[in-house]
């Protein structure tokens, strides 16, 4: 018998879901099995099983590290020592550009859909969204309501899936986006 191969490199949840989030974006969740994961990184579909009960727990992984990420950028801006309207518009900003550089995990957070999913990710995306909406209440005491800040994250959710999925960059669409958050904020200040 012949000794085990002995693996290049220790295998991590990192490199798990690095190589599953360009597979779920390529094939689509319901197409990527957890042996193509395996594939991709030359390891036994055993190994992924060890970081990961289930192929769905791996894309809720994706889909929590994304959104602590998100978060994290708004957590940043809210601490910075920017004026209220500064960060105000940093906040907006942030969204767009958070969606643009990081186009497949807003794709993976927000628009890939499945039953299988659904209890697993529906609380992640709700979490989010009340911390923005916290940001907006706190930046826009009594000038916003509810449906203005829902109104406020469909319409930047709306601008990175239009240009997410044209395949553009940030810096294709910058002036754009900041066009499209100083007509936010000019809506906001009229209202």
């Amino acid at each position: 018998m012949s000794p085990r191969k002995a693996v290049e490199q220790e295998l991590t949840r990192e490199m798990i879901m690095e190589a599953a989030r360009d597979l779920f974006i390529e094939n689509g969740y319901r197409h990527t099995s957890m042996r193509q994961i395996a594939k991709k990184l030359n390891y036994s579909h055993g190994a992924i099983y060890y970081h990961f009960k289930n192929k769905a727990a791996l894309f809720f992984a994706l889909v929590e590290a994304n959104f602590s990420s998100l978060n994290e950028m708004l957590e940043e801006v809210m601490a910075s020592s920017l004026s209220a309207e500064e960060k105000l518009e940093n906040v907006l900003l942030g969204f767009i550009e958070y969606g643009m550089t990081n186009q497949s995990d807003y794709e993976i957070m927000f628009l890939i859909q499945d039953k299988e999913l659904k209890r697993y990710t529906e609380n992640a995306p709700d979490a989010s969204y009340e911390r923005f909406a916290a940001a907006i209440r706190e930046l826009c005491p009594g000038q916003v309501t509810l449906k203005d800040t829902w109104l406020l994250f469909l319409s930047l959710h709306g601008f990175v899936t239009m240009y997410c999925r044209s395949g553009q960059t940030m810096a294709d669409v910058e002036e754009l986006a900041q066009a499209h958050v100083k007509f936010l904020l000019k809506a906001i200040r009229h209202d």
